[in-house]
C-alpha cells in the first residue's frame, strides 16, 4: 500500500480521544523465537525465553490509550509476578485498569513460538482470565456506558462476553466483536453485535460453508449473508475487506519488514475501537489501522512492539 496515500490519518489521529470500553483476556505471552516451526511431535532449538505482556482484550486497549483514547479494560489478573509485569504494562500506556480485578489464579498466559519470517503459533491458558464472569462484568456497567464504543472477543467466558454486549447494546453503544478464537456462540450475542471483524477462517465457521481463500468474489459473498451490516474480513498480508453501507472496500496492507506478527490483528482491531469511538467511518478506521498493525509487525512481542500516536505520524510523514 502506498502510505502517501493516507495522508489524512496523519489529521485523524489528532482526534483520537473518545471513550473505549474493552472486556476480556489479559495474558502474559512466553514467547520463543526459532529458525522455524516446528512439525507435529517435533523438538526444535529456539532462543531466550520471553516474557511479555499480551492477552488480546489487553493488546486492543493498549493500542487505544496509545493513540490517544479514554479505555477502561474490564477482566483479571493474578495476585502473581506476571500479574504485576500485566498491570504495569497497561498503566505505562495509559489504559484505565479499575476494572481489572486481581485473583488467587495465575494469570493468563499464551505460549508463542515465532518463525525467522514472523508466522507464530499460540497456545493459550485462560487462567484468571475465568473469574471474568457475567456478575464481575455487571459490578462495573457504569465504564461501558461511559463509553462510545465496546470491544469484545472470546478470550473471556462466553457469559461475560453476553453480559457485556448486553449492557452496550441497551446503553446504545456500538458493540465490536472480534470472533476470536473460534468458538461456540449464542445467536443472541451475535444480534447484539454492530461490527464483526473476522479472519476467513472465522468467515468460514460463521457462513457455515467451506470457503474459496483465493477467491475475493466467494470471500465478499460470505461477508454478506453473515446477518450484520458491518463486517470486517482481515486478510493479513493481502489487507482487509470492509462491508459498510452496504458496499465492499479493499483496503490494501502497509508493507514493511516483518519480525513478529504476535498481536497485529489486536492492534488493528484497537484502532478500529478508537476511530469508531471518535465518530470515523470503518473504512478510515481500517486504513489505519492497516498502518498501526503493519508497524507493531517490526517488533517482537505484541504491547512491546505497539507505537504511539506520534510515532505513527513519524512514520506517515517519512513515507510521505
Amino acid at each position: 500500500m502506498e502510505t502517501k496515500g493516507f495522508s489524512k490519518n496523519i489529521d485523524l489521529l489528532k482526534s483520537l480521544g473518545a471513550p473505549v470500553a474493552v472486556v476480556g483476556s489479559i495474558n502474559a505471552d512466553l514467547t520463543v523465537e526459532t529458525e522455524r516451526l516446528p512439525e507435529p511431535g517435533e523438538t526444535v532449538v529456539g532462543g531466550p525465553l520471553a516474557i511479555l505482556p499480551g492477552g488480546k482484550s489487553a493488546n486492543q486497549a493498549v493500542t487505544c490509550a496509545l493513540l490517544g483514547a479514554d479505555v477502561n479494560l474490564i477482566g483479571a489478573v493474578g495476585l502473581d509476578g506476571h500479574g504485576d509485569l500485566l498491570l504495569a504494562s497497561l498503566q505505562k500506556a495509559g489504559v484505565n485498569t479499575l476494572g481489572i480485578r486481581r485473583v488467587e489464579n495465575p494469570s493468563g498466559s499464551t505460549l508463542i513460538t515465532v518463525d525467522k519470517v514472523g508466522e507464530n503459533t499460540i497456545v493459550y491458558s485462560a487462567g484468571a482470565n475465568n473469574a471474568v464472569d457475567a456478575k464481575m462484568v455487571h459490578s462495573k456497567r457504569r465504564l461501558i456506558r461511559e463509553a462510545n464504543v465496546l470491544g469484545l472477543c472470546l478470550e473471556a467466558p462466553i457469559e461475560a462476553v453476553q453480559e457485556a454486549a448486553r449492557i452496550a447494546h441497551k446503553a446504545g453503544k456500538t458493540v465490536v466483536l472480534n470472533y476470536s478464537p473460534i468458538v461456540k456462540v449464542p445467536d443472541s450475542l451475535l444480534e447484539q453485535v454492530d461490527v464483526l471483524i473476522v479472519n476467513e477462517h472465522e468467515l468460514a465457521v460463521l457462513s457455515g460453508r467451506k470457503l474459496d481463500a483465493e477467491s475475493s468474489e466467494d470471500l465478499e459473498k460470505a461477508m454478506r449473508e453473515l446477518d450484520c451490516d458491518r463486517v470486517v474480513l482481515t486478510l493479513g498480508a493481502n489487507g482487509s475487506k470492509v462491508l459498510e453501507d452496504g458496499e465492499i472496500f479493499d483496503v490494501p496492507a502497509v508493507r514493511v519488514e516483518t519480525v513478529d506478527t504476535t498481536g497485529a490483528g489486536d492492534s488493528f482491531m484497537g484502532t478500529l475501537l478508537c476511530t469508531l469511538s471518535a465518530g470515523h467511518s470503518l473504512v478510515d478506521g481500517a486504513k489505519l489501522a492497516a498502518v498501526v498493525s503493519a508497524l507493531a509487525t517490526k517488533k517482537v512481542g505484541a504491547q512491546a512492539s505497539y507505537r504511539n500516536a506520534d510515532e505513527v505520524k513519524e512514520f506517515l510523514k517519512a513515507q510521505a
